[in-house]
Order: C-alpha cells, then sequence, then structure tokens
C-alpha cells in the first residue's frame, strides 16, 4: 500500500525547489529543516519564485503557505495559462494514497476532460511510483438507471469513458457513486463533475481527516503543486514534487 510513509523513506532525486512562505509561523521553515541535506529553497516573493520556476533555477515549486490570491495568478500570466488544471493526492487516515480529479468547481463537465484528468493523472501516479487503476465515478448505481434522467446521463458518459479509457491500454473500470469502495480498490478516483470532485476532496480532508499531500498542476510542463496553508508539515508535499520531477 503506497503512502506518504512510504514516500519519505524513499531516495529523493537530487533537484533544487522551491516553497513559498506567506506566513510567519514557521510551518514552511521547520519542513524545509526537516528535510535534512535536500536542496529545498524558501521564497518570500512570489514574482522571484514563479521566475525561478519558469527559467529553469529551480526543478519544481511547492505554494507552502503562501497566499493562493497572489501567487496563483502570478503563475497563470508567466506560463501563459487562464486557468490551472490541478489534481489532489489524498491519504485517508489508515487508507492507501489515491489521486482525486477534477477538484476545481469549473472543470470535469465533459467526457473529454475527465479522460484527459485520468491520462494526467496516470503519468503523476507512475511518477511517484503509485499504481495506475482508475475509478470512473457516476452519479448512482446501474441499477438505478430509469430513476432519475441526470443520473442516467452521468452512468452513460461514465462507461463511454472507461471504455475509451480501455481503448487506450488504461486500467480503468466504472466505480458507480460507491466511493467507500473507490478509496480501497483504485489509484485514481474520477469524479462525475467538478463541484463533485471539490465537494469529495473537502469532505475527506477537513471533515474525515485524509492528509492532503498537494495539488500537482497538470496543464503546464513545469512542476508546482498547490498546497493548503493550513498544512503544518510540508515535507510530504516537497517530496511530492521531487519525485515529480522524474
Amino acid at each position: 500500500m503506497f503512502s506518504s510513509k512510504e514516500l519519505l523513506s524513499r531516495k529523493l532525486p537530487d533537484v533544487r525547489v522551491a516553497i513559498g512562505r506567506g506566513t510567519d509561523v514557521g510551518n514552511v521553515e521547520r519542513s524545509v529543516q526537516s528535510m535534512g541535506s535536500h536542496n529545498v529553497v524558501i521564497y518570500d516573493d512570489p514574482y522571484e519564485l514563479t521566475d525561478d520556476l519558469v527559467s529553469g533555477n529551480v526543478e519544481a515549486a511547492i505554494r507552502g503557505d503562501m497566499s493562493s490570491s497572489h501567487l496563483l495568478p502570478i503563475l497563470k500570466e508567466k506560463v501563459g495559462l487562464s486557468e490551472l488544471e490541478r489534481v489532489a493526492f489524498m491519504e485517508p487516515i489508515g487508507g492507501r494514497m489515491f489521486i482525486l480529479a477534477p477538484v476545481g468547481i469549473d472543470e470535469g463537465w465533459s467526457n473529454e476532460q475527465r479522460i484527459n484528468l485520468a491520462v494526467k493523472s496516470a503519468v503523476l501516479a507512475r511518477r511517484v511510483g503509485m499504481g495506475e487503476k482508475i475509478a470512473i465515478m457516476s452519479g448512482g448505481r446501474c441499477e438505478d438507471v430509469g430513476r432519475c434522467k441526470r443520473v442516467d446521463s452521468s452512468i452513460e458518459s461514465a462507461m463511454d469513458i472507461v471504455d475509451e479509457l480501455k481503448s487506450r491500454g488504461y486500467d480503468a473500470y466504472h466505480s458507480q457513486i460507491r466511493v467507500e469502495d473507490a478509496v480501497r480498490n483504485a489509484d485514481i478516483l474520477i469524479a462525475t463533475d467538478g463541484i463533485t470532485g471539490n465537494v469529495m476532496f473537502r469532505t475527506l480532508h477537513f471533515v474525515g481527516g485524509a492528509e492532503a499531500l498537494g495539488a500537482p498542476v497538470v496543464n503546464m510542463d513545469k512542476v508546482f503543486v498547490d498546497t493548503s496553508r493550513a498544512k503544518t508539515d510540508y515535507r510530504d508535499s516537497i517530496a511530492l514534487a521531487m519525485m515529480l520531477t522524474e
């Protein structure tokens, strides 16, 4: 079972990474100190952080506890994107790590978008040594067909996505609405849409206590891991960013 503990115990790549600091509570500093000899640089200026990421002075960057309203618009401008697509690495208490997408409320509203997120999530899973089994969720069980047109549509959509992913060689299956099974059996969970994915993330993390390692941006060629300012230990996020450079 892949976990953050296993991630931190691995030999990490010898790369230079940046992490943002936006508060004086000391969580970023303590996390960097705990990484020992690894080359992690703290940035207080979002422009300097994004400049060094784009220019290649650092191989990866982590938001840390820098303000998202300051950093993310600058990042989008520097890399020429109107929106950032992110997938979240989650680890429930006592459970296995998995990738959840979409987590942006405006993402994943078409089959094409969900397929794209599944494929990009599989690439990230491979880089960090996770499995690549993909659960495509829908709004009900197969036996619920006929009860609600919206549920019927989501089931049909999920089955079409599974067929497409399988035709491309991916290990995908229709997990229906059973998230309780998907988190035990799959490495990647693709929610029905961005609102559902965002609610799942918030429920798992803020209510259920699942660890959120970070949310890598998947629609640019630079490694950037978005993180929550509420985290107190960024070591897992730093290790994740390092592994994604390979």
